[in-house]
């Protein structure tokens, strides 16, 4: 496994299926913390090109006060409730985790791995070098 140095004092990797299933949740993870990062530098960026939106760590909290403007406009979704946040934030989450858990548009055959697919998932062809995919595998694993 990439990033796996035969370190494992706790004995999480003593059952390989288990540990393959550690491993795909620690990558999915790390991808979305990544998205979240993104998701905090983005709303400055457009804060810059005009738009006015709160800090991203106080972004949450203006649905207590006048409720949330997605991109600045009332006419687009104009949320007041958390609890609906909540609900459709669990749905879509769910909904979507589901989609790929059970290979999506992009099913593979058995045995192949489910973490980097390939394919139209990979637009760069950064999976065509052998040598440095699998240096982006570790790379990716030990910042995620």
């Amino acid at each position: 496994f990439p990033g796996d140095y035969g370190w494992d004092t706790a004995g999480l990797s003593a059952d390989p299926v288990t540990f393959k299933g550690y491993r795909e949740t620690e990558v999915i993870h790390g991808r979305w913390a990544m998205l979240g990062a993104l998701g905090c530098i983005f709303p400055e960026l457009l804060n810059k090109a005009g738009f006015n939106l709160p800090v991203w760590f106080k972004a949450g909290g203006t649905i207590f006060e006048n409720g949330i403007d997605y991109l600045g406009n009332p006419n687009l979704v104009h949320a007041q409730s958390i609890v609906a946040i909540l609900t459709f934030q669990v749905i879509l989450m769910g909904a979507s985790e589901a989609y790929r858990v059970n290979g999506g548009p992009l099913a593979k055959p058995e045995g192949s791995d489910a973490i980097y697919p390939g394919g139209a998932l990979d637009p760069l062809g950064l999976a065509k070098n052998e040598a440095k995919f699998s240096e982006l595998k570790v790379k990716e694993i030990k910042n995620g």
